[in-house]
């Protein structure tokens, strides 16, 4: 973006990313806008763009972890129409990406690493064995998965070395991704682990989680999530006294559309990471034995 005159002679703003810069009439880019130009009307209009940027590049980042999350398939035409954004580009690029099988799971032998799309070639991709390739309609794929890395774990350490090799530095959250496995036959309906994490006050809990993008429901912190089809949500019990009052974490469970509790043993491994994932989460912002601040110390 160029630089735009404002109405206070001699100055001039510009946007840098989401940040509005100014020079002053000696063609020297100030460390911040005078004060005097606060309410200077392309000021304002910057301002305003430059907040726009930023949720627009929120919303982008929420969507594809929306994609990853719930494991949904996404149209190859859809991703090339959103590619020229620069903020889609910046939360898709360098993500893995793969073929929809025909049992609707990720294709991983057609993997790769999302490098450009183009409403006639499709998706550009550099598959695991280092060779350039295309995703798209000439090829049968009409519609592509962001696999969960938990779904990857066979492969995920070699993907995780070949991303140090190509440089991939990933907008969002993928190959580096902490992720839990659920162990081969779990028993019961609760995972207990995160149990009894105090926090001074339960709005310190709410709070928390609401930061790191969940919601908080009927004193639970609610991960929705869609696993094979099926929409199910994570739970995990942070207390429903006062705000102010203290409050002890519970156990984390899973429940189907119809809010019937799910036994662990039918929990999928996609939700099983994210579940465990929001838990260990909230939890680490707990008051640990010994720290003096009312907040909780971050483990």
């Amino acid at each position: 973006m160029g630089w735009i005159e404002t109405e206070s002679g001699g100055y001039a703003v510009t946007l840098d990313g989401t940040r509005v810069l100014c020079r002053n009439a000696a063609g020297r880019t100030l460390k911040q806008v005078p004060a005097k130009l606060r309410e200077d009307a392309e000021v304002v209009r910057l301002r305003q763009l430059a907040e726009w940027l930023e949720r627009h590049e929120r919303e982008c980042r929420e969507q594809v972890d929306t994609w990853l999350v719930r494991s949904l398939p996404v149209p190859v035409d859809l991703l090339a129409r959103v590619w020229p954004d620069a903020a889609w580009q910046g939360a898709l690029r360098d993500l893995v990406v793969a073929p929809v099988a025909a049992d609707g799971s990720a294709d991983v032998a057609r993997a790769g690493f999302l490098r450009d799309a183009d409403p006639q070639r499709g998706l550009g991709v550099v598959d695991l064995d280092g060779d350039s390739v295309r995703l798209g309609a000439a090829q049968g794929v009409r519609t592509v998965l962001v696999p969960h890395p938990v779904l990857l774990l066979d492969e995920l350490e070699d993907l995780r070395e070949f991303a140090a090799e190509l440089g991939v530095e990933q907008g969002l959250e993928q190959l580096f991704r902490e992720v839990w496995r659920r162990p081969e036959a779990p028993a019961g309906e609760f995972v207990r682990t995160y149990e009894h994490g105090k926090f001074a006050e339960l709005r310190h809990a709410t709070a928390r989680a609401v930061s790191l993008g969940y919601r908080v429901r009927g004193g639970e912190a609610i991960c929705p999530l869609v696993e094979d089809g099926r929409q199910i949500e994570a739970a995990f019990w942070v207390g429903d006294d006062y705000p102010e009052a203290e409050a002890l974490t519970g156990p984390l469970e899973w429940r189907d559309r119809t809010g019937r509790r799910l036994r662990l043993s039918e929990v999928g491994p996609v939700a099983w990471s994210e579940g465990e994932r929001m838990a260990a989460l909230v939890y680490a912002g707990r008051v640990v034995e010994g720290d003096e601040s009312d907040k909780g110390a971050l483990l």
